[in-house]
Formats: structure tokens, sequence, C-alpha cells
């Protein structure tokens, strides 16, 4: 472990559970079971590894005690201990290997991807900023659970959760691109992604470091995180509160609204917010503020359109021209789309940062 070798640290496992406990049948049991740490461990299969080593722990404690119990208590601590070392080791690795990447070139890659006829508007921009958007607002600040570590949304039931309907789009998108370099982590491509389509799309440069590791499973996963489009500011505000937003960050994060659509398929509603649905800009405040916004007529959910009907916005859009306190800021906005963009860069990627251990 402390020469961050894991091949070492198995064989050296192996090795002491070998050599303590092959007298009794007890401890044979324990050997076997050690057998299967060190397969998990050196396969990078660090989580059930550490589950096993606690369960199996767990069970020595009931056994009954004897001066072998005792032994094999003590080999157990060791192999429980080693393997959450273990663990560390291999997640520092993992994040080493990501920031190493030639990320110039996977930019590249990226930017070639985007432009699509056949895809929405043109472009899968907007989905990837929304794919690193949901991957990254699931944070808890009181527990640092969730954020864009750990890429989580790989898994069910994530991926399955209603609020990332679609998402697969982009996930599948840069798949092509996780293939060709197996050495960076799922997170970091998908923040990354994220940052390169607000540039191409005419947006400001957000600040972006590598050094995001992969989660094994979606066991920390919790559904109802996301903001909901149809509520009011006092849930905007207790969605983005708990992440460690302010208002002023909340109006601008919301601004990415300039992008994109939504889908009767996915999130049930229709319609972009603006006329330039491919083009990162300040278009989305200038809409909200100077149009009139009556409720659609259709059987779909409360949305809200401008007198063309081709324009939508949702009632958690509408928020923040109503609220006093946010309003203020979709004026300072609508008015400068130098600071909105100033704003957005630094907002955006501390959404992307939160929960990392870098």
């Amino acid at each position: 472990a402390e020469y961050g070798d894991p091949k070492r640290l198995t064989m050296s496992l192996s090795r002491f559970c070998q050599i303590s406990f092959r007298p009794t049948s007890f401890s044979s049991r324990f050997y076997s079971h050690s057998k299967v740490l060190s397969y998990r461990t050196f396969h990078h299969k660090t989580r059930s590894s550490s589950s096993y080593a606690r369960a199996f722990f767990s069970h020595l404690k009931s056994s009954p005690r004897s001066s072998t119990s005792k032994t094999l208590i003590v080999g157990a601590t060791t192999v429980l201990v080693s393997t959450l070392l273990l663990s560390s080791i291999i997640t520092a690795d993992q994040a080493s290997d990501s920031k190493k990447a030639d990320w110039a070139k996977i930019r590249e890659e990226i930017v070639d991807l985007l432009d699509n006829d056949e895809y929405d508007d043109g472009s899968y921009g907007p989905v990837l900023i929304r794919l690193a958007w949901h991957a990254s607002g699931t944070y808890i600040k009181e527990s640092s659970v969730g954020g864009s570590n750990g890429a989580t949304m790989r898994f069910s039931p994530e991926s399955l959760h209603s609020a990332n309907a679609g998402l697969h789009h982009a996930r599948d998108l840069l798949e092509k691109i996780k293939q060709r370099h197996p050495e960076i982590s799922y997170s970091d491509l998908w923040t990354f992604a994220a940052v390169v389509a607000v540039k191409e799309l005419g947006g400001p440069d957000v600040p972006w470091r590598p050094g995001r590791i992969d989660a094994s499973d979606a066991s920390k996963s919790q559904d109802g995180l996301l903001p909901d489009a149809s509520k009011a500011h006092d849930h905007v505000r207790e969605i983005f509160y708990r992440m460690g937003f302010t208002d002023r960050e909340i109006v601008a994060l919301i601004g990415a609204h300039a992008v994109g659509r939504c889908h009767v398929d996915r999130s049930g509603y229709s319609g972009p917010w603006t006329r330039s649905p491919t083009v990162f800009s300040n278009d989305y405040f200038e809409q909200l503020l100077n149009n009139e916004w009556k409720p659609k007529k259709w059987d779909g959910p409360l949305q809200y359109e401008d007198p063309s009907g081709e324009l939508m916005m949702l009632p958690g859009d509408l928020a923040l021209k109503n609220d006093p306190k946010f309003r203020k800021y979709v004026e300072m906005y609508a008015k400068d789309e130098a600071l909105y963009f100033k704003d957005f860069a630094a907002a955006f990627s501390k959404l992307l940062e939160l929960g990392v251990p870098f």
C-alpha cells in the first residue's frame, strides 16, 4: 500500500491469510473469503470488496471467542483496512490518469460531434449542457453527497429518473469519445463536453479542470433533487440554496434556457425559450421580460406562450420575472450580455465542481 502497488498489496494479503489462518476449518473459510477480497480489490471492484470485508468482519465479531478467533479478527481488520486503503489508491490513480489526458484533442472530438441536422435544431450542444447540469445538480451541501463526481447517471435508477429523460442521447454520443480515451473519467468527460458546448454555441469560456472520479454504481443517487419546472420561486430557491447558490447565481444558471427546447416525450413540455435555440446569449432574459406570456391552451401541463405561439416559458421561468429579488438580476442580464456571460461562467464552473475532491 505504501508503494501504491495494488498487485503487491493483494499478494501480501493473500500470503498473510495463508500463513496465519490455515490450521482450522474456520480459518479456511476466512482464507477463502480473503481470496475473494483479493480478487475484487485487484480488479478495482473496490465498492463491493469493501462491503464484503465489512460483512465478514461482522460475522467474525459474532463468532465464539478463542485465541484463534481473536487472531482472525485481527486478520479481518487488516484485510478491511487494507481494502479501503487500496480503494483510495485506485481512485487517486483514476483521477491522475484523467488529468494527464490530451484534453485539447478531446475538445476537437467533441466539437466534431456537435453539429447534426437530424437532431433537434441542428446541434447536440444544448443536450450536452443539460447532461452536465443534471449530473451536477444533485449536490447536497450539508452532506457533501451528489454532484458531478461519480457520473452515477450511467446507472439505474438515476438514468431512469423522469428529470433525466432524453439524456441518453448525450451519454450515447459521448460514449464514442470515452471508448477512444479510456483513461478519462465519465464525470470529467460529461462536464468538459458542456463547457465546450457553451463556447461553441457562442457563450463564454467556463473555467474547468479534470480530476473527477467515477463511481461503480448509483447507490447514493436520490430522485427529486433537480428543479421542478412546474413550481414557483420558493421551490427554485429551495433547490439551489441546498447546493449553496445565491439568488444572483440562480438567475445566471437558469439563463442557460437560452439554448435548447422542451420535448413532450421527455419533460412533457414543448417548444424553445428563444428563437435561436443553438446560440448562447442573454436573449432568454429579454424574452422573459419583454414578451407577453399567457397560459397555453393544450392538453399538456401548464406552460406559457408568447403571442406568436412559437416560444414558451415554464412556471419556473416566470418565477424569475415575478419575484422581486430574482427580477432585478433578470433586468440586469437583459441589459448587459457581457455581465451575464461573466456571471454564468463563474456560476456554471461552480456547479460542475460541487462535491468534487480536487
